[in-house]
C-alpha cells in the first residue's frame, strides 16, 4: 500500500513540475503583468532566467538604459520625454531592485525610498535636475547646496535651525547672499553690511583682551549688543557692553 502511495505522490510531483515549466504564468505567477507588458503574459522567460528569477540583463535587452525616459523600447522618440532621464546616471543597472511588473506584487518603490547611492557621485550634488525647487521666500534666495540642510534619505525635517547660529531679527532682514557669499552656507561674513574693517576689528578686540575674533557669530548671536557669548581664549562672556558695537 505504501508503495502505491509513494508512486501516486511521485506522479503528482512530476506532473506539477512539468506544469510549472509549461505554464509558469498560471502555476507560480504572482499576478497579471502591467499593461505595457501584457503581450508577455504567457512568456515568463522573456524576463526571468531559469531558476534565478527576474533578470536585469533581460530588462535591458528591451529597455536600453540610454533610451529610458527618452525613447520607447522600439526606439521611437517619446512625445513627452521625462525632465531628467536619471536612469543614465545610475552606477549599476539593477532594474528589479526598484521595479516589479506583476500587479500582484507591491511596487518596491512604494515600500522604500529611492536609494541615492545608486547614482553617480557627481549627480548626487545636482538635486534640482530631478527635484522641483521650492518656491517659498527662503528657497528663492538659495541656489544649490541642498545637502547643507537636507539629507538624501529624507527631505523633511531639514536639519537646520538658523537661530542656533544667528538670530535673524528685524535688524538683519536681508538676503542670504549678503552674509553667505557665492551661496556657500558653510561660512558667513558680517562685512557685507557692517562698516568695520578686519584691521579695525582686530585692533579693537585685542585692546579688550580678545584674541579670537575671526568668526563674528561665534560671540555675536544677534543684533543685541549686550548678548555676547564667550568665544575662546581671552574672550569675554556674558552681557558686557563693547565700545565697537
Amino acid at each position: 500500500m505504501s508503495r502505491i502511495v509513494k508512486l501516486i505522490l511521485t506522479c503528482n510531483l512530476a506532473v506539477l513540475t512539468v506544469l510549472v515549466f509549461v505554464y509558469p504564468n498560471l502555476m507560480v505567477g504572482p499576478g497579471h503583468l502591467i499593461p505595457g507588458h501584457k503581450a508577455l503574459e504567457a512568456d515568463c522567460f522573456a524576463c526571468h532566467a531559469t531558476l534565478r528569477g527576474a533578470s536585469s540583463e533581460k530588462c535591458a535587452s528591451c529597455h536600453k538604459p540610454a533610451d529610458i525616459g527618452i525613447r520607447t523600447s522600439l526606439g521611437a522618440a517619446l512625445a513627452k520625454p521625462v525632465k531628467t532621464a536619471f536612469h543614465q546616471e545610475l552606477i549599476s543597472q539593477d532594474c528589479v531592485g526598484c521595479h516589479s511588473d506583476h500587479a500582484g506584487v507591491k511596487r518596491f518603490a512604494r515600500q522604500r525610498q529611492f536609494d541615492h547611492s545608486l547614482l553617480k557621485q557627481s549627480t548626487r550634488q545636482e538635486c534640482q535636475t530631478c527635484h522641483k525647487v521650492p518656491t517659498d521666500s527662503l528657497h528663492k534666495q538659495v541656489t544649490g547646496n541642498c545637502l547643507q540642510c537636507h539629507t538624501q534619505n529624507k527631505w523633511t525635517p531639514a536639519n537646520f535651525d538658523h537661530n542656533k547660529y544667528f538670530v535673524l531679527d528685524k535688524d538683519h532682514n536681508t538676503s542670504c547672499a549678503t552674509c553667505h557669499a557665492r551661496n556657500d552656507y558653510s561660512r558667513a561674513t558680517c562685512y557685507g553690511c557692517h562698516e568695520h574693517t578686519p584691521d579695525n576689528i582686530r585692533r579693537k578686540h585685542i585692546e579688550e583682551g580678545i584674541s579670537k575674533f575671526d568668526n563674528c557669530v561665534e560671540c555675536h548671536r544677534s543684533a543685541n549688543k549686550h548678548d555676547i557669548k564667550g568665544g575662546g581664549e581671552g574672550s569675554r562672556a556674558g552681557g558686557g557692553k563693547r565700545e565697537d558695537d
